[in-house]
């Protein structure tokens, strides 16, 4: 089968009516490479010369790139990868990645797919979280940023490797880092030493084939210990291709700036490119996480000529703000996901660029993404169509199993499809396998999403089962909430979580921020007159200075949950006045637990007792 005949050619992928044509030639038929090594292989035979990554230093040194080919990019593949087999890294073996992005942390990510398993961390989750994912992944080697990079975090590198008794830990440079290095201790070396000496031209080790595992990708983690789900190589080059099929021609140029531990920034601006040969502008370490990189934005889509980007809502909250002080005409494909878009921020956006977001729905478990919106095209109410090869349904749960529902009808909804994982990575006797108990069944994907299916395929999201607020029984999405306080002029961002109640099991209120100066008196008379639903209504309004946000720019709405647990504890003793009795929110496991201190008192805690036993959380005095 030739490059060139129809089921190899890239399909055209402009709107909804594209998806049957798409589908009928069988995926079978598309002649994809057997993993993400072959996919790079191929890449670098097809686009030798062709810039793969430029890479900004930093926000502030935007100006000052440095520039890899296909062929160099494939070649210092090569030379990590062969690093790590000498270091006795095989096809099972995990190499941990804890750094903010650069472009060897890149390379390395792709080298430990191609010679082992992939195995990104989050580097801002707490030592004791890593420590307890390098442990379930079984890393073997950890590749760190190194000491000019983040001091901090290489000392935690440092200590976990040791007590893991890691066969190594290797440092990471900056992008374009200044000559000279610090010296490193005995039991580290610097990743680029033992790359330069490594075999370039070739891997060493037996390339990878599809049904291999090719990286283990940490989901949540912000309270107990994350799920690690597993990926196969089949997953995520069937992955790769399908947002390659929708993000335009070869010369478009892409913005990578979420963090490379999260699925979103190596599949949409990692792997997908490798197919048409389309040049990434890596914008730093922190990405869009450095507010050094907002006032430059702008100009920094017009002199790389940025034509596609992917990002959370909040960044396109933040860019709304920003000036548009140069050319972004080249802009046509700016990509949403990873958490629900407001459609103030949607509206906002287009007015203030001129340009339509293109709204995306995912999740690990199914690699990266299963939904797509078209924006010349659009479906209002809803994310967007099932992409290519993956289906769709909502299905009813309960003690009987999953029963389908009509087209239309909300329910849970499920994924099938090449993409969906294996499932999460458990230890057995048989050593770690991945483990779809309880999360796929007969093939398909538990989301943990409300919403339904239409018969196009258009995917209506009507809640995150997790994220309801149940008040007496009855089901509050947060969106609608959250929605129609972002429409006052003085809010800039809201979350609506449940607080406890002793009546109702949960009440909604409702976290802002503002841009300017307003009373929670006035916010709670508009949210009564504009949230559509009356048992919605949010029973408080609290300013805080800045919504808790995940690495990537999600709102973290546990840390919201913990803080409304805590408020409802204090009501109960500023009721009973208890003055000097303290309340706490500490994490068991996975579950919060309010921690009573008394201080000196003892009459009146009984009564305290009986109060908070009337809540279905859990509670305890603290010990002395």
């Amino acid at each position: 089968m030739t490059a060139t005949s129809p089921s190899t050619a890239w399909p055209r992928y402009d709107g909804p009516d594209d998806l049957a044509a798409i589908e009928a030639v069988p995926l079978s038929e598309r002649d994809l490479p057997e993993s993400t090594y072959a996919l790079l292989q191929q890449a670098g035979a097809r686009f030798p010369s062709r810039p793969a990554v430029t890479l900004l230093p930093s926000a502030a040194r935007w100006a000052e790139p440095v520039t890899w080919t296909f062929a160099e990019l494939l070649t210092r593949v090569h030379r990590i990868g062969n690093a790590l087999s000498t270091l006795g890294v095989g096809r099972l073996d995990a190499v941990a990645l804890l750094s903010p992005n650069t472009g060897e942390v890149l390379a390395a990510t792709l080298a430990a797919e191609a010679v082992g398993v992939a195995a990104p961390v989050n580097p801002g989750l707490a030592a004791s979280q890593i420590r307890s994912l390098l442990q379930a992944s079984g890393a073997k080697v950890l590749i760190a940023a190194g000491p000019e990079l983040d001091p901090d975090l290489w000392d935690t590198a440092l200590g976990l490797a040791s007590d893991l008794g890691l066969a190594a830990v290797l440092a990471v440079r900056p992008d374009g880092a200044a000559p000279g290095r610090p010296a490193l201790p005995g039991n580290a070396a610097w990743l680029e030493d033992l790359a330069a000496i490594a075999e370039p031209s070739t891997l060493l080790a037996d390339p990878p084939v599809a049904t291999d595992i090719a990286g283990y990708f940490h989901t949540g983690g912000s309270t107990g210990t994350p799920k690690i789900a597993v990926h196969t190589h089949a997953n995520e080059v069937t992955m790769a291709w399908t947002l390659a099929a929708c993000s335009g021609d070869e010369d478009i140029v892409l913005l990578g700036a979420l963090p490379l531990f999260h699925a979103n920034a190596l599949f949409v601006t990692g792997l997908a490119p490798l197919f048409k040969g389309q040049q990434v502008v890596w914008a730093g370490p922190l990405g869009y996480r450095d507010p050094a990189l907002y006032p430059a934005f702008w100009r920094i889509v017009e002199r790389y000529r940025i034509g596609a980007m992917s990002a959370v809502p909040t960044v396109y909250a933040v860019l709304v703000h920003i000036p548009v002080d140069a050319d972004i005409s080249t802009l046509t494909l700016p990509i949403v996901g990873a958490a629900p878009l407001p459609d103030s921020v949607r509206t906002q956006f287009r007015d203030h660029t001129g340009v339509e977001l293109c709204e995306g729905y995912g999740l690990t478990e199914a690699t990266c993404a299963s939904v797509r919106s078209f924006p010349g095209a659009p479906r209002p109410g809803t994310v967007g169509q099932r992409m290519p090869y993956q289906q769709i349904k909502a299905v009813r749960m309960d003690d009987n199993g999953w029963t389908d529902l009509p087209a239309g009808e909300p329910g849970v909804l499920v994924v099938s499809g090449p993409n969906v994982f294996p499932g999460y990575l458990r230890q057995t006797a048989a050593g770690r396998i991945p483990d779809p108990a309880g999360k796929v069944v007969d093939g398909w994907l538990d989301t943990g999403d409300l919403g339904s299916v239409d018969t196009a395929g258009f995917v209506r999201l009507t809640g995150r089962a997790k994220d309801l607020i149940i008040r007496g029984g009855h089901n509050i999405d947060p969106a609608g909430i959250e929605d129609a306080l972002l429409t006052h002029p003085a809010v800039s961002s809201a979350a609506a979580v449940g607080r406890p109640d002793r009546h109702a099991g949960e009440v909604p209120v409702v976290y802002v921020t503002l841009h300017t100066e307003t009373s929670p008196e006035e916010l709670l008379t508009w949210a009564a007159e504009h949230v559509p639903e009356r048992a919605a209504v949010p029973k408080d309004v609290y300013v805080v200075k800045e919504i808790p946000l995940t690495a990537v720019g999600k709102q973290y709405k546990p840390a919201l949950r913990q803080d409304a647990l805590r408020r409802a504890a204090e009501h109960e003793i500023a009721s009973l006045d208890l003055a000097g009795v303290t309340a706490t929110v500490v994490v068991d496991g996975d579950e919060p637990v309010v921690v009573v201190d008394p201080g000196t008192h003892q009459a009146g805690i009984g009564e305290l007792a009986l109060a908070l036993d009337a809540y279905t959380f859990r509670w305890r005095l603290l010990e002395r």
